[in-house]
């Protein structure tokens, strides 16, 4: 079964940089597409971007366009989120997932059934 395991959160200053990783194992990587989310105190669990099956696409919230970047690594299993010019409003924890299925690409969290534990972001201000 496979699972997922993000780090790399910590407190950082606005304006900062943080790169989060999320390492699977236990199954199958290079077929799925991978999603960043993160979810805020009282807030709903939003997208964040992904990444495709082979690393062709990537797609980001608008928020995040230009400050943040999606990148795997297959023959590692893992999935990075840099993450630049941080700003308050990214506090949140973050959370990767696996696609439902193979080939497999959206921006809604229903479309992912593996998920990481989540790692917490903090940007003071």
């Amino acid at each position: 079964q496979v699972q997922l395991v993000e780090s790399g959160g910590e407190l950082v200053q606005a304006g900062g940089s943080l790169r989060l990783s999320c390492a699977a194992s236990g199954g199958t990587f290079s077929a799925y597409a991978m999603g960043w989310f993160r979810q805020a105190p009282g807030k709903e669990r939003e997208f964040v971007g992904l990444i495709t099956w082979s690393a062709g696409g990537t797609y980001y919230t608008d928020s995040v366009k230009g400050r943040f970047t999606i990148s795997r690594d297959n023959a590692k299993n893992t999935v990075y989120l840099q993450m630049n010019n941080l700003k308050p409003e990214d506090t949140a924890v973050y959370y990767c997932a696996r696609a439902r299925a193979a080939k497999l690409a959206l921006r809604y969290a229903g479309a992912y059934d593996i998920w990481g534990q989540g790692t917490q972001v903090t940007v003071s201000s």
